[in-house]
């Protein structure tokens, strides 16, 4: 849309609070609330920020609702935001991808890392450091002997399991424990994760201790590591700052931002102990900082124009991150009594919101309160530790945090049933959502397709017609000529993201600084082969179910039906090989009987 556009459209919108779409196609670009449809919409159409003018001209259309109060507006950008992702909008990631403990509700309850606990489960979480989570399930159950195996294998036993052989698991299966002493381990074991660190720190430094008089030092040793990761659990300096007398329910928020990502930390206390943390990741706004308004309007002098202005001028600071985040968050859970937050965020609708709920807001400067917002700016800071695979990958390339990976591979059968997979990792989990596949021009050229895949990835992104983030990092399935193909795509269409390739022989990184051989036991390798591997599955997958739809000269002999046909495809991989194929071969095919076989020799 150009200014005359947007100042047309401004012009029928009503002079009251709602929300407004920038949107291409089916596609919403952008969410923004107002108080006043009509002056705020009006501003668009002189933008000062280059990525912002980029939104306005991309878009074909403006939508708008409009509601009853500024809280309304306020509330229903939040839940557009979430549902439709816009690309220049700050947006919260949903948080299951991080890693919760959670107690099943069963009369004897399991105990479990998941993402998604089950109907009734009591989870603890989400947590950011899944390695140190597994580490203190190790001892709580070394500790209390939960068991973790699943309902099929708990039910109907006559004799306990390795489990309890190796002292992790008390057996309840087979009453080697009654239920009373059972419950009350999983009481202690609750209760840590409630705040009570002594609850497994205190039983382990007894067991340390017990060992080391014994001089078994590898145990006392071992013991010492998980000692150290449940006391670390809860975070450093915990009980400094605890008040046991204060039985409020206290949010502590701080925000880190790097570049077009931006990372809250959460902290959470109940009656004075830390009893949750988490870290929630976001992808900032679509607007370079330092670029500067995202839209002005000299004539407005009220106040909604100045709090747009600073909130647009500072579009990727840690104040407006929180900002998003308040109100995205907290829209669809139960608000805490108080908030403290490491800044005041840009959007004083915000800070109204909470207080008319009840909450009180504060950015605190000194004593115990401040501790806490330390502690949660040091959290949001934090990037990972070597048990990080997504971290060591940036440290590796030389960029920065690749937290968004698309994997893309090319399956076809000499030239035939040509498709193309995109697949897609957040934070090195597999992100099904936002996995893509395409058919692709029936020729026998491997650079020409994998050319023809990144191009139409890389178009879609630009055109605003592909509603899923920017990745940060492009893993081609290949060697230096597939690298070269999905290069020369993003030259033709001017597309900017980092690009590798992991050759699957020699397990080769190649970049286009180079190839390399990385160690084998790199995390971060293993993060790319799991990513090579998906596209590669994908495409497989896709690549046989467009073959099978595809007319063969099959088709044409006696006795073989669409069924039988998808068999020897299936096992033989092309009708050349089915050619081949001997009578034997033939036969062991489902549905292919001695008759049939003849016929296929005999025609084919």
């Amino acid at each position: 849309m150009d200014a005359d556009a947007v100042r047309e459209r401004a012009g029928t919108l009503p002079t009251e609070p709602g929300v407004y779409q920038f949107r291409r196609g089916e596609t919403t670009l952008y969410v923004g609330k107002a108080v006043d449809l009509r002056d705020r919409v009006r501003s668009y159409a002189d933008p000062r920020s280059g990525r912002i003018r980029e939104m306005v001209d991309r878009a074909d259309r403006i939508d708008f609702a409009v509601t009853d109060t500024e809280t309304q507006a306020l509330l229903l950008e939040a839940n557009l935001v979430k549902r439709l992702r816009p690309r220049y909008n700050v947006r919260l990631k949903d948080d299951k991808s991080y890693p919760l403990v959670a107690f099943s509700d069963h009369e004897v309850p399991r105990i479990e890392v998941t993402r998604d606990p089950e109907e009734g489960a009591v989870a603890y979480g989400p947590f950011t450091d899944k390695g140190r989570v597994e580490t203190v399930l190790k001892a709580i159950r070394d500790v209390y002997g939960l068991r973790g195996c699943s309902d099929h294998k708990y039910a109907d036993r006559d004799r306990p399991c390795l489990d309890y052989e190796m002292g992790i698991c008390s057996a309840p299966c087979t009453g080697e424990i009654d239920a009373e002493s059972y419950a009350e381990d999983v009481a202690a074991a609750r209760r840590f994760f409630e705040g009570e660190t002594g609850a497994l720190a205190d039983p382990l430094r007894r067991r340390m201790d017990a060992a080391a008089e014994a001089a078994e030092f590898e145990r006392a040793a071992n013991l010492r590591d998980r000692l150290e990761a449940v006391e670390a659990f809860h975070g450093a300096g915990g009980e400094a700052v605890s008040d046991r007398g204060d039985d409020r329910t206290v949010d502590v928020l701080a925000a880190a931002v790097e570049g077009d990502t931006a990372r809250v930390a959460r902290l959470h206390s109940e009656r004075g102990q830390l009893v949750d943390r988490s870290r929630h990741r976001l992808d900032a706004a679509a607007v370079a900082a330092g670029d500067g308004d995202v839209a002005s309007d000299t004539s407005r002098g009220d106040a909604e124009s100045d709090a747009a202005s600073r909130t647009e001028r500072d579009a990727n600071t840690p104040a407006a991150v929180l900002s998003a985040f308040l109100t995205q968050y907290y829209a669809e859970r139960e608000f805490p009594d108080a908030i403290y937050l490491a800044e005041r965020p840009t959007d004083p609708d915000v800070l109204d919101w909470l207080e008319a709920e009840g909450v009180s807001v504060r950015v605190p400067g000194a004593g115990r309160e401040a501790k806490l917002v330390e502690l949660a700016l040091k959290n949001a800071r934090k990037r990972g530790g070597r048990d990080d695979p997504v971290g060591a990958l940036g440290d590796r390339l030389g960029t920065d945090r690749p937290d968004r990976i698309e994997g893309f591979d090319v399956s076809h059968a000499q030239g035939t049933a040509v498709v193309g997979s995109d697949v897609c990792f957040v934070d090195g989990s597999a992100e099904t959502a936002d996995y893509r596949r395409k058919k692709l021009t029936e020729r026998n050229d491997d650079y020409a397709n994998m050319r023809e895949l990144v191009r139409w990835r890389a178009e879609r992104a630009l055109d605003g017609a592909d509603d899923r983030p920017d990745p940060d990092l492009l893993l081609i399935d290949g060697g230096e000529g597939q690298l070269g193909a999905a290069r020369d795509a993003l030259a033709e269409t001017g597309w900017d993201v980092p690009l590798v390739a992991l050759a699957k022989a020699e397990e080769l990184v190649v970049t286009p600084m180079g190839t390399e051989r990385w160690p084998d036991d790199a995390s971060e390798l293993h993060l790319l082969q799991r990513v090579r591997d998906e596209a590669h599955r994908f495409a497989v997958q896709y690549h046989q179910t467009v073959r099978d739809e595809v007319k063969t000269v099959l088709d044409d002999v006696p006795g073989v039906g669409p069924q039988t046909r998808r068999r020897l495809l299936r096992r033989f991989g092309s009708v050349e090989s089915v050619r081949g194929a001997s009578r034997d071969d033939l036969t062991d095919v489902d549905g292919v009987g001695d008759a049939t076989a003849e016929t296929l020799r005999r025609q084919l």
